[in-house]
């Protein structure tokens, strides 16, 4: 049964007022689900669970079906449109909100021991704007990528815009974000990656490269892209443009490298 909520102040849905000046990122581990699309992701999820889900009353009979699958232990609450604006700080027009909370986050190294023998992998340096960090997690998931890595200068994927852009790929995708100090590259080697960087100034062409074994690719944010020491102690691509343009949102980017070796590394091995 769905608790009705007739006012903005009521203490049982705090956690959603204000959601753009606080959006709950680094805040007990919770995090704001937004729309239909990333709430059936939350709901499918092994990696977080929902605490609450918060529904405009106009929508609730187009979510009836991701709202029966919800517990007795998860409270459902609805509120009048007008209400709900009030509640989260400005129109809300998707009305569809849930706060969830993340799991267990898995330790890099374990994440990387559970590949199979081919896997691919995407590993992050220093993507800083959400909505490419968004877009990343969203080809990793429509492309198959096995794991996601982050360095400790990423911004965090469970931010509501990250979420909402991955169209709920961060719930999907496994992910494991190193300590300060952690050297990226020397993991993925020590766990028996190719190490593959994008850049601009790569020294190989994408297009002649084949995939197989376990295939990790280094992405940096755009701008500075790869530091040169990481550059320096990978094998380098670049992925050709005409007329001599040489920049593609790294999201975009992603998406191009993702689908190559998808196809080039044969079928994806998970392990049993």
């Amino acid at each position: 049964m769905a608790e009705r909520i007739t006012d903005a102040e009521d203490p049982r849905i705090a956690d959603y007022r204000d959601v753009r000046e606080k959006d709950l990122v680094g805040r007990r581990g919770l995090f704001i689900a937004e729309g239909a699309v990333v709430l059936r992701s939350l709901l499918d999820s092994p990696l977080a669970r929902p605490v609450s889900i918060l529904v405009a009353e106009a929508r609730v009979s187009g979510v009836s079906d991701l709202l029966g699958r919800v517990g007795p232990e998860t409270p459902v609450f609805v509120a009048a449109q007008s209400v709900m604006d009030r509640i989260v700080g400005f129109p809300i027009h998707r009305g569809i909100l849930a706060l969830g909370a993340v799991g267990r986050r898995p330790d890099a190294r374990a994440l990387l021991d559970g590949l199979g023998r081919k896997a691919l992998v995407v590993a992050l340096c220093g993507i800083s704007n959400h909505d490419n960090m968004g877009g990343l997690f969203r080809n990793a998931a429509a492309f198959g990528a096995e794991a996601i890595l982050l360095d400790d200068a990423c911004c965090d994927p469970f931010y509501r815009k990250a979420l909402r852009v991955s169209v709920g790929g961060v719930l999907r995708v496994p992910h494991a974000r190193l300590a300060p100090g952690d050297d990226l590259v020397a993991l993925l080697e020590t766990k028996g990656c190719r190490v593959l960087a994008l850049s601009p100034t790569g020294a190989r062409d994408l297009s002649g490269v084949d995939g197989g074994g376990r295939l990790a690719m280094l992405f940096g944010a755009e701008g500075p892209g790869l530091a040169p020491e990481v550059l320096s102690r990978c094998e380098t691509l670049r992925i050709p443009m005409s007329g001599g343009f040489d920049s593609l949102n790294v999201a975009t980017a992603s998406g191009i490298v993702l689908h190559h070796f998808r196809n080039r590394g044969g079928e994806e091995t998970r392990p049993k």
